[in-house]
């Protein structure tokens, strides 16, 4: 199965389930993502998705001065980016008790 196809279809949770333990930069969310287990993700994509949900009205921004480089921009969840999680959390967690419940006797 191409999990990079999975991947599209969830990144906007997973960014949000990232952010919902902190602020982040692009980079930095990329980073927690792999580190979380998602090695496949792009930075591209991360940061499409990241200027996505902030035009969507889920994550605040603002920017921080770096010493080491260009300034970062920062992304956080808002209240309507909490909103956004805890309704995707919900849909996901139904589909995914839906996809545990056809696959259970596969590969038993």
């Amino acid at each position: 199965m191409d999990t990079s196809q999975l991947l599209k279809g969830v990144l906007d949770l997973a960014v949000l389930a990232v952010l919902r333990e902190g602020d982040g930069y692009g980079y930095d969310v990329v980073r927690r993502l792999r580190d979380a287990g998602l090695s496949e993700v792009g930075d591209a994509s991360v940061y499409g998705t990241l200027r996505r949900l902030f035009k969507a009205g889920a994550l605040t921004s603002y920017v921080v001065a770096s010493d080491e480089g260009p300034h970062r921009k920062y992304y956080g969840l808002n209240e309507a980016g909490r909103a956004l999680l805890s309704s995707s959390a919900k849909t996901w967690t139904s589909f995914a008790v839906t996809m545990k419940g056809l696959l259970k006797e596969v590969g038993e």
